[in-house]
């Protein structure tokens, strides 16, 4: 019997490829919230606004209807903003904590009772959560709380064999609203590996993470950024 994998924000970007990948040899069910998924998208699309109250228990109930199990958890669905610090938009920050933060807690904890020895939690966070961006703070700031937790769930989950990690991409190519070229140089200048990740790499982090390969690895963060700023 094939696992069942849940990918919140899968329709498009690193979540639509990490959908596809995991398709291979999962049965998915993904989340989404403004962009429909492609019919040709493998996997159970769940319409989901993430920031109201109530739908990640909705989400969860809506996987446990359809599949009668769950096995790994992608928290990808998230939320960036410009948020300088000469003004506060308590509501434009309270959206990118809502999302980044609150819901991949609160879908742990409606799934739980779901939840076998042998699962997984794989949160996507990113390299802002240490290198923060210069426009976004809130952000980063959301980032750097979500990989404080996945540790701290890591630490409490571990006695039920539930392991609890996370994927930190950095700059990342991308089809949708793509970087200007002298953007994507600055990067790729200042990148060991002298090219930006794919959305295919983060992918193949998550593969790992949620794999058997990966069973005495939890509480880690593991970052894809081909070497940045090293």
């Amino acid at each position: 019997m094939p696992k069942i994998a849940l990918v919140t924000g899968g329709a498009s970007g690193i979540g639509r490829s990490i959908v596809e990948d995991l398709a291979t040899d999962h049965d998915v069910a993904l989340s989404y919230n403004t962009t429909m998924p492609a019919t040709w998208l493998p996997g159970h699309a769940v319409a989901c606004d993430l920031a109201t109250d109530g739908a990640p228990q909705h989400l969860i109930n809506q996987v446990m209807d359809h599949f009668g199990q769950l096995d790994l958890i992608v928290n990808n669905a998230g939320v960036i903003a410009e948020t300088p610090a000469e003004a506060i938009d308590l509501t434009s920050h309270r959206k990118i904590f809502e999302v980044n933060v609150l819901a991949p807690m609160a879908l742990l904890a409606a799934a739980l009772p779901h939840l076998r020895p042998g699962a997984a939690v794989i949160n996507i966070s990113s390299q802002n959560a240490r290198l923060p961006a210069l426009a976004a703070p809130a952000y980063s700031a959301s980032k750097a709380a979500l990989e404080t937790w996945t540790r701290a769930m890591a630490k409490t989950l571990g006695p039920r064999g539930i392991r609890v990690n996370a994927v930190a991409p950095g700059a990342v190519e991308r089809a949708e609203n793509a970087r200007p070229p002298d953007l994507i140089a600055l990067f790729e200048k200042e990148t060991a590996l002298g090219r930006l990740a794919t959305a295919q790499d983060i992918a193949a982090a998550v593969r790992f993470l949620a794999s058997d390969k990966a069973g005495a690895i939890t509480g880690e963060i593991l970052t894809v950024n081909g070497g940045y700023r090293l």
